[in-house]
């Protein structure tokens, strides 16, 4: 497993269902927890890694303080919203891009854990917009397609840059 960076074209896949709660599944969470700090990210879907299943771990936005507070959720899906705020939002795979989005200030999720029992989670903020983020991955929905037309153009030219860094071996 290995982060995914933009344009790679398997980011705008849409992730399917995690049949069953297995050994595989939590042994891949694993890993894609070790990725995420390993890139000091506070979020990452499957998606990213390249693993099209529904599951997206966070973690703690205090770093290294904040090892071990780890969650994993599978077969996510937000039942209600409220509520409206912006922040400023950036991407592991777009890296050095940032942005301001206007996203739901509160979500209530459901999902199952890595022991396969349903949880219901009420978040706000930035666990809110994290959310939301994490589930537009397993949607297929980069950060970038909810920018306004002025962000849209302001980040233009770092995304041509990412398409020449990253484009797929033997795409010119």
């Amino acid at each position: 497993m290995q982060l995914l960076y933009y344009p790679d074209p398997r980011l705008r896949e849409v992730a399917l269902p995690v049949p069953v709660v297995d050994e595989d599944v939590r042994a891949n969470a694993k890993e894609m927890i070790e990725i995420m700090h390993a890139h000091k990210g506070i979020g990452l879907a499957a998606t990213q890694v390249g693993w099209n299943r529904r599951l997206f771990v966070v973690g703690s936005p205090e770093g290294e303080e904040g090892r071990g507070l780890e969650r994993v959720f599978v077969n996510p899906k937000i039942v209600s919203a409220a509520g409206a705020m912006e922040s400023e939002e950036g991407c592991l795979s777009l890296p050095g891009i940032y942005a301001t989005l206007r996203r739901s200030s509160m979500v209530v999720m459901e999902a199952l854990d890595l022991e396969g029992r349903t949880v219901r989670l009420e978040a706000e903020k930035l666990l809110a917009s994290v959310i939301q983020h994490e589930i537009d991955h397993l949607d297929g929905v980069l950060f970038i397609t909810r920018l306004s037309p002025a962000d849209r153009q302001r980040v233009k030219k770092q995304l041509r840059e990412l398409e020449e860094k990253y484009r797929p071996d033997g795409v010119r």
